[in-house]
């Protein structure tokens, strides 16, 4: 039984996340259904990052195994032109060693957060960047976010409804720059809690804006306490841009 891996990309807005659930259209449902306009076979499809409703990907992977062998690149076509005409696209096919789990074997995942700083509301990125017109300090945001590089307790950045037995985790990347109108923060770990990086990202908006400092973020880490956190910055800055094998 051919065990296949594909690289997607998707706009996150018109979903309810990656995952199949019963309040709407999902990313999974609709790449399964193509699936199974293909091969005739209803499959489960596996992803590395369970993304939530409004977040996007540049880089997801997922595998999920068939009957029947297939050309990669047949694979490729075939599902992208049953998924029109949604905004779901499969970049790369290839065959995968039948021991490959797109979740359990990744070694990394990797975020990128697009926050568009300018005075003028979007038109053209509306629903893929964060809008904050006021201005934000880009260097202040970077030296903050140095705090939470590292091994931590993040229960200050955990979701109320977060499953994850361990509120520990490594954090091996999280820095803030600016580019042109914009400030990209990027993050990079094994695996995150529920909305963690976007807790992070709400955080050290408020350092931007002044009214927090690097030592204030220090504070809220260490109070291991979701109502010491900034505000849960919206989905629709979000990207899940790789995940490392």
């Amino acid at each position: 039984m051919p065990r296949y891996r594909l690289l997607l990309e998707y706009d996150g807005g018109p979903y309810v996340g990656w995952q199949r659930q019963e309040n709407g259209l999902s990313v999974q449902e609709v790449l399964e259904g193509a699936i199974f306009a293909l091969a005739g076979e209803r499959v489960e499809t596996i992803a590395a990052g369970r993304t939530d409703a409004g977040v996007h990907a540049e880089g997801q992977v997922v595998h999920f195994d068939l009957a029947r062998e297939f050309p990669p690149e047949t694979v490729r076509d075939a599902l992208n032109f049953h998924m029109k005409p949604h905004p779901v696209a499969v970049r790369e096919a290839a065959l995968a060693p039948t021991d490959f789990h797109a979740r359990f074997s990744a070694k990394s995942r990797s975020y990128v957060y697009r926050i568009a700083n300018r005075r003028a509301r979007l038109a053209l990125d509306f629903g893929r960047k964060w809008w904050v017109p006021a201005p934000l300090d880009a260097d202040a945001m970077a030296e903050a976010a140095k705090v939470l590089v590292g091994r931590h307790d993040f229960t200050t950045f955990r979701a109320a409804l977060c499953q994850a037995q361990s509120p520990v985790k490594t954090l091996d990347v999280l820095t803030a720059e600016r580019a042109g109108e914009d400030i990209v923060i990027s993050a990079r770990a094994r695996s995150f809690l529920h909305h963690q990086v976007r807790n992070m990202v709400g955080t050290l908006r408020l350092v931007g804006e002044g009214k927090w400092t690097a030592a204030d973020v220090r504070s809220a880490l260490e109070a291991r306490d979701r109502a010491k956190g900034g505000p849960t910055a919206p989905a629709c800055g979000l990207y899940l841009v790789e995940v490392g094998y």
